[in-house]
């Protein structure tokens, strides 16, 4: 298979193009930010030196004699540091300096008509106000280097600050990006995966029925022929079905998952009416099925009771397989503290180390035994997860595998009576023959 880098993998690709395209928005909207920041300071810059022609001119106008005197503001004597300086511009339209250092003001720069404006005078940029008294115009001016000199500091951070900014969003946005897309593409590989073992799974059963039927359609047979061929394919109907329905129930629960109920459940009841269940295969098996109680109080946990019992018919389900003819099961329920916990131990081959990180994925099957679809503990996971309990796989004291999950003990519990309303709602039926099938047949899905 040809390796990628992982910069090559669609979904980067993607993050990347989503993040390019939230950089090119970011950057529109940055760069009229700015713009419109630009236009705000330099009005509020231009507004502060039209406040100070205004003081000027109020006192010149109190005072004529101070038109000339520098001194007595807080300006430096150059015109690069925004001194104030004044004219008086006559009927004729001539015009005299009245503060030492000011630039000449030419009749195109200034008129009657415009009393407030910008100009250049000297080589530089000026704001001027005037006031008209008497026949005489007074004409106080201010240079905007200090203006300019601000809007082009702010312009120059914006600059620096802009690709900055990008960089920061581009690659932020990328990486946020690739750890949303990464699960995604997991989901997808898996559900890819999903879907290739459950068409395999359901491709063996359907060719066997396929085959059984063309056999039979072939030539004329005895009745014993036909019987055992319609067996087989009634055995491989069934078996279709479970895993059909097992398929079912994880898609329903991936997509919306009910509520755990919030009733109290009674751990060992659901545990030894199991092991009640499977006591009939277990002595056709020869294996030695047992409920041990360990602890103090009750062991009740807050889980819908029919969930509970399919989590524990998997774990009895798999341990009678893999113990094998004339094994052992044990199944405890252990109240300790807090804590509630089911376990379940067999003395067959165990699990090997290496087989527990993918112990839960669907259709994985630590063996070839059997001919389960290994849908068994995908489910019962779901249950756990679901639940809030804990799983804890190692090996068991009896040489095999030991399944154990733990729950926070309820505070409370329902009446026997009514978990059994809970477990079994119709008291006509045997919940052994509604449950049960023979091993190979009805609880082989559930086999890992």
């Amino acid at each position: 298979m040809k390796s990628h880098a992982w910069w090559q993998s669609p979904y980067v690709a993607h993050a990347a193009r989503v993040a390019a395209a939230a950089t090119v928005i970011i950057m529109a909207v940055y760069v009229l930010v700015c713009a419109g920041f630009d236009i705000v300071d330099r009005h509020r810059l231009v507004a502060q030196i039209d406040i100070q022609l205004d003081q000027r001119l109020d006192e010149m106008i109190r005072n004529p004699s101070s038109a000339g005197a520098l001194a007595s503001y807080e300006n430096a004597r150059e015109a690069d540091d925004a001194p104030v300086f004044a004219w008086s511009v006559g009927r004729s339209g001539s015009s005299r300096i009245l503060t030492p250092g000011a630039p000449a003001l030419s009749a195109s720069a200034w008129s009657p008509a415009h009393q407030s404006a910008a100009a250049r005078l000297g080589g530089r940029d000026f704001q001027l106000e005037a006031r008209r008294v008497g026949g005489t115009w007074i004409v106080a001016g201010q240079s905007l280097a200090e203006t300019a000199h601000a809007a082009a500091d702010v312009v120059a951070l914006e600059l620096i600050a802009g690709p900055v900014l990008l960089l920061a969003v581009f690659f932020g946005t990328m990486l946020i990006g690739v750890k949303a897309a990464g699960p995604v593409e997991l989901s997808r590989r898996r559900q890819l995966e999903f879907t290739a073992d459950a068409s395999h799974e359901l491709r063996t059963p359907l060719s066997v029925i396929e085959a059984e039927v063309s056999l039979g359609l072939s030539g004329r047979r005895s009745v014993e022929d036909y019987r055992d061929t319609l067996g087989r394919v009634s055995r491989e109907t069934l078996r279709l079905r479970l895993i059909v329905e097992d398929l079912l129930w994880l898609s329903r629960f991936d997509a919306e998952p009910p509520p755990p109920g919030d009733e109290p459940v009674d751990l060992s009841a659901i545990a030894m009416a199991c092991a009640d269940r499977f006591d009939g295969i277990a002595q056709q098996r020869g294996i030695s099925l047992s409920v041990l109680t360990q602890g103090q109080g009750q062991p009740w946990i807050n889980a819908p009771p029919e969930w509970v019992d399919r989590l524990t018919a998997v774990l009895v389900d798999n341990a009678c397989r893999y113990a094998g003819d004339g094994g052992v099961v044990v199944l405890t329920v252990s109240a300790q503290g807090n804590r509630v916990s089911l376990a379940v131990e067999d003395d067959g081959p165990g699990i090997a180390a290496e087989e527990r990180a993918a112990l839960f994925d669907r259709f994985h099957r630590a063996t070839d035994e059997g001919n389960g679809a290994g849908l068994g503990l995908a489910i019962g996971d779901a249950v756990v997860r679901a639940t809030g309990g804990e799983w804890h796989v190692g090996a068991a004291a009896l040489g095999g595998a030991r399944m154990e999950v733990r729950w926070h003990r309820s505070p409370g519990a329902p009446e026997l009576g009514e978990l059994t309303e809970q477990l079994y709602p119709a008291a006509d039926s045997d919940p052994a023959q509604d449950l049960l099938l023979p091993l190979d047949s009805q609880h082989s899905p559930h086999a890992t």
